[in-house]
């Protein structure tokens, strides 16, 4: 099961150390001035007897700003998104919206065929299928 991140008004020590770690983060991987920001976003996987669906929020990403990897039974879904172009300079009281990366891993059972992956980003969801090897999937036997 994955753990599930809870958020609530009072001050939490896990949320003091996540923002700790990405300042951090940012002093060692930033460029310049520009804040790192790695993207908290959720996601989902579920299963039914055909497919694994993984789905991830990414709002704001476009398709071409999104990486997916499967190796060794690993699927990886990396985004980056830099400053748009024509976004520099002029009228800005306060721009965080420079840099931002995702990046998630998840180790896949076994019984997922890596040879047909369907991606599709809508809505800021990238919805990713895996099929099922055929030797896995439940067979329904018949009573005489």
């Amino acid at each position: 099961m994955l753990p599930a991140v809870r958020t609530s008004r009072m001050s939490d020590p896990f949320d003091m150390l996540h923002r700790e770690f990405d300042t951090a983060l940012n002093r060692l991987f930033g460029a310049g001035d520009a804040p790192v920001a790695w993207a908290p976003y959720a996601v989902d996987i579920r299963e039914d007897g055909d497919h694994l669906y993984v789905e991830a929020e990414l709002p704001g990403y476009n398709k071409d700003e999104i990486d997916l990897t499967m190796e060794n039974q690993t699927l990886t879904i990396s985004a980056e998104r830099h400053e748009r172009n024509g976004e520099k300079g002029g009228g800005y009281l306060l721009n965080e919206r420079r840099y931002s990366r995702f990046l998630r891993s998840f180790t896949l059972p076994p019984s997922v065929d890596d040879k047909k992956i369907d991606a599709k980003l809508d809505n800021g969801i990238l919805t990713i299928v895996l099929n099922k090897r055929e030797e896995t999937k439940p067979k329904k036997i018949a009573v005489s």
